[in-house]
């Protein structure tokens, strides 16, 4: 087991960030507020709740250079909260969506966010020191149907989105006065803001979760077939994997490494997978305990399957994927929605991140000391 802290803050939890030295936590308890906890003592005590939004929060992000703290939320808004004296005071950003936020990231500058939304539109957000205001730039008529997250290039001017279009898309966000010429990507370096520089139609279903590698030379999202998609050479001519697997499909993943990626999701479990020396990539296993029932391996999963097509599990009627993660033995108890890293200061790899589900838990894991996993770190 590589849980090392399991923390029940509610009863549900929609998003969660964490502070720049990790020693206080922000989520949203599935409404419109976000608690901030900080780690007295080993105990955790609730210091501040942010109440501006009017509805669900869907998106938080923690900036670690400027302590600032980006929230979206359906009521389509989105919200710059600056840390004055001992208040977390909110300012208003220009989104112009007529459907909710969705999702919401800090580029590596953090001169910037990225907002998706289930508009079928993006909105990059920068501040704009003369007016004291946020505002943004759409990125339109991209997009079939809503966006599911974003994810920046390190060269703090590419962006991928995920869509329930079943697409993965990269687009330019080159904005003259905020970006430098110098900063532009190599063979992108004459791209426009919000030019499509590649499509990925790779997944005939829903595609969540997008992340970009350290070094932001490959690309991974996730499909709700149950497949994960890696892509390198991000281009006109993409080299694409799809790796997949039997289990529960994946909401977010998070690369820990170049050849190493941690996916979570509706199987409530933590999955590890990995490319070996020839960049093959797979399922390498769950980082919970995974207990499997009496009997055949096929014959139980056949029957639990069996069970669902019926709404009700081995065990009685109830929500599957409670039952399953408990007959598994996992630490989280419902769908995961959201993992996050818990970077140490000048490393690129993460041995150490954080997952919260729709069970109210933030759980910690460490990926230290697990041999079989050491090796791709």
């Amino acid at each position: 087991m590589t849980a090392i802290a399991v923390h029940q803050f509610a009863q549900c939890i929609t998003c969660h960030a964490w502070s720049p030295d990790h020693s206080m936590v922000a989520f949203c308890p599935n409404n419109n507020e976000v608690h901030i906890y900080k780690s007295l003592q080993d105990n955790w005590e609730r210091v501040h709740v942010l109440q501006k939004h009017d509805q669900l929060i869907s998106g938080i992000d923690w900036s670690v250079r400027s302590n600032r703290i980006v929230t979206a939320s359906h009521d389509r808004n989105s919200y710059v909260w600056n840390l004055e004296g001992s208040e977390w005071v909110p300012t208003l950003v220009i989104l112009r969506l007529n459907r909710a936020a969705l999702c919401v990231q800090w580029s590596p500058k953090e001169n910037k966010f990225a907002v998706g939304s289930g508009a079928k539109t993006v909105c990059i957000c920068y501040y704009e020191q003369e007016n004291n205001w946020w505002v943004s730039k759409l990125i339109r008529k991209r997009h079939d149907s809503s966006v599911t997250n974003v994810a920046w290039h390190t060269n703090n001017l590419l962006l991928a989105t995920t869509s329930t279009d079943g697409k993965c898309r990269i687009f330019s966000t080159f904005i003259k006065g905020v970006d430098t010429k110098d900063s532009r990507a190599g063979k992108f370096s004459d791209s426009k803001f919000g030019e499509l520089i590649v499509q990925l139609d790779l997944s005939f279903s829903w595609a969540f979760g997008v992340k970009w590698s350290p070094s932001g030379n490959t690309l991974a999202y996730a499909g709700h077939n149950s497949m994960i998609y890696f892509v390198d050479e991000v281009g006109p001519s993409p080299l694409a994997q799809s790796v997949a697997f039997r289990d529960l499909p994946l909401r977010d993943i998070l690369f820990v490494s170049e050849r190493m990626v941690i996916g979570t999701g509706f199987d409530c479990n933590p999955m590890a997978f990995a490319a070996d020396e020839r960049g093959i990539w797979s399922f390498i296993r769950f980082l919970g305990e995974r207990k499997t029932a009496s009997g055949s391996k096929y014959g139980s999963q056949f029957s639990e399957a069996f069970g669902k097509l019926y709404g009700q599990s081995k065990q009685g009627v109830g929500n599957d994927s409670v039952e399953s993660s408990r007959l598994r033995g996992c630490v989280h108890e419902n769908c995961i929605t959201c993992i996050v890293p818990l970077r140490e200061p000048g490393v690129s790899t993460i041995k150490r991140f954080s997952t919260s589900g729709l069970d109210g838990k933030v759980v910690i894991w460490d990926l230290e000391g697990q041999a079989d996993l050491s090796q791709y770190l």
